[in-house]
């Protein structure tokens, strides 16, 4: 029997109290609370919890991004493995289970419920109702994850339908994503059984859904950021709100995680336990997690933190284990062969070539993606662009510049398109990380750097490249070209380096990667691109 005493001001955060308190901990179970006299310095509370990621954005394998979340005071995710399914399959989900299992983390994993995302793209693997209904046996997978085909639910789409009803007969939570969904449709969505939305982008969306009883999710990831909109949420609503990252580059994890909502929180003054409540309890509770709550007999889940403003986190606890102690890591890196599914063969500049319409013209008008800076919507917007010898040229000085998306399960065509608000003066960037069916997305300013940025990814079997007039950087992401099987510090400060050569070849987004990848995601509007052309969002429907 193992048993050891932590002292610190206890927060019972559902019984709104703080007080001095001796924890017993034996054989990794609280097994006693003793009040204290004194006062400490510093504050025990439950760990906080991801209430919505997909850990292959991070780039890390699960263990890896245990390692580093657990600094931040994180010990536990609702994890949506949808990234590595649309690419392996239910093979991909295996991956992702066995390797979480061997960290001490709690992750909860769903059942892919858009497997491929849409039918205007090319993924590498199908999972079909029945395949759902299966992983939802498993008492490891514990919800179906977001459900992000609105229409299919809306139109009573049978296998759409199927999947939904899988998860009430097991018992378990179903998410959503339907941005934008306003009123009787946003209702029937709902009322379908989606119990959760983390796509909203106003206050006034977000109320309509808490009145349509799903829970809303205040969202901070790399790209997308509705904080701001809707932290009011937490005072008036503190049962039907709770916090995730969704999609997090590593770099960022590295500098925080939910710790930091927490602290954004309150500085706005938000209360501390309805702050906490969002971060710590409300996703335990609609997920059925194993978190312990600092309550007798719970497991021994909890994280020492300097204050209620800043919440520093001196020490993570997990079923008792130390896993990290004052912004460093005890838990050990494992070792893993890394899984794929990837074919694509080099291209060539001439494979991004435009004809216009009519070869004599020096100019055409165009349809253009115009990427927003911390958003995953697009605007479809027109634009004028040069014209030479009957093809259509790139338009750097005016930042209209070429997309593009390389099949990288098929031979196939590549599907180009023009997009403006990358801002690059010169070079090209590309990855094999592109939302839903990674494909290779690449932007450029000449048909030659961004042929050379698709085959530096296609060379490592998927990865992040960055090509500026002098040299081409790679990050290989081996691991189903979504995540690399290296230390996640390691590929945090590789992809940061990759950032700053993005961001010095002129672009002035807050993540040049992290937006490309959501440039082919076809589930968010107005304009994007597949690998089969041009997406019309609003419509749902390829141009």
């Amino acid at each position: 029997m193992k048993t050891f005493n932590i002292s610190g001001n206890l927060v019972d955060i559902l019984a709104k109290t703080i007080y001095p308190a001796t924890i017993q901990v034996t054989d990794g179970k609280i097994s006693q609370i003793t009040r204290d006299a004194q006062q400490y310095n510093h504050y025990i509370l439950p760990g906080f919890t991801d209430a919505h990621v997909h850990v292959e954005s991070s780039m890390l394998i699960p263990s890896e991004f245990a390692r580093l979340a657990v600094v931040h005071g994180t010990i536990a995710t609702v994890s949506d493995p949808h990234e590595i399914a649309n690419v392996m399959g239910v093979k991909g989900v295996d991956f992702m289970l066995k390797n979480g299992k061997q960290v001490p983390f709690r992750f909860c994993f769903g059942a892919p419920s858009c497997v491929p995302a849409t039918t205007f793209e090319t993924a590498g693997a199908t999972i079909n109702a029945a395949e759902v209904a299966q992983l939802l046996q498993r008492p490891e997978i514990g919800y179906l994850s977001e459900m992000m085909n609105f229409p299919g639910v809306l139109n009573h789409d049978p296998e759409v339908i199927a999947k939904i009803e899988a998860a009430k007969a097991a018992g378990k939570p179903v998410d959503g994503h339907a941005p934008g969904l306003r009123g009787p449709a946003a209702k029937a969505y709902a009322d379908a059984g989606i119990s959760t939305d983390h796509e909203c982008f106003t206050l006034d969306e977000a109320l309509e859904k808490i009145n349509y009883n799903m829970h809303i999710l205040i969202r901070e990831g790399s790209a997308a950021r509705n904080f701001e909109a809707l932290y009011p949420l937490l005072n008036d609503y503190a049962d039907k709100v709770m916090f995730c990252s969704d999609d997090k580059h590593p770099d960022s994890l590295v500098e925080g995680h939910i710790n930091v909502l927490v602290r954004r929180a309150v500085a706005k003054g938000i209360d501390v336990f309805h702050a906490l409540k969002a971060a710590c309890i409300n996703p335990v509770l609609h997920y059925k997690l194993s978190n312990g709550l600092l309550n007798i007999n719970d497991a021994a889940d909890f994280i020492v933190v300097d204050d209620l403003r800043q919440f520093n986190v001196l020490a993570t606890y997990i079923d008792g284990v130390k896993v990290a102690e004052n912004g460093n890591s005890l838990i050990q890196s494992v070792d893993v062969a890394p899984v794929n599914n990837f074919t694509a063969e080099e291209v060539v500049a001439e494979d991004f070539v435009v004809h216009a319409e009519k070869s004599k013209d020096t100019l055409a008008t165009i349809k253009v993606i115009e990427a927003i800076d911390g958003e995953l919507i697009t605007n479809a917007i027109s634009a004028t662009v040069p014209v030479t010898d009957g093809i259509i040229q790139n338009d750097p000085d005016n930042d209209i510049l070429k997309l593009v998306v390389v099949n990288r399960y098929n031979p196939a065509p590549v599907a180009v398109a023009f997009i403006k608000g990358f801002g690059l003066k010169e070079g090209a960037i590309a990855s094999s990380v592109a939302h839903d069916s990674h494909n290779i997305i690449a932007v450029g300013t000449t048909d030659e750097n961004i042929a050379a940025a698709v085959n530096a990814v296609i060379k490592e079997q998927g990865g992040v490249s960055v090509v500026t007039p002098l040299t081409t950087q790679v990050l290989p992401l081996p691991v189903a070209g979504l995540m690399s099987n290296l230390d996640g510090y390691t590929v945090a400060q590789q992809y940061s380096n990759l950032d700053h050569a993005a961001k010095a070849l002129g672009s002035k987004l807050g993540a040049p990667f992290m937006t490309l990848s959501f440039m082919a995601l076809l589930v968010i509007p107005h304009l994007k691109l597949s690998d089969l052309g041009l997406f019309d969002g609003d419509k749902f429907q390829l141009l």
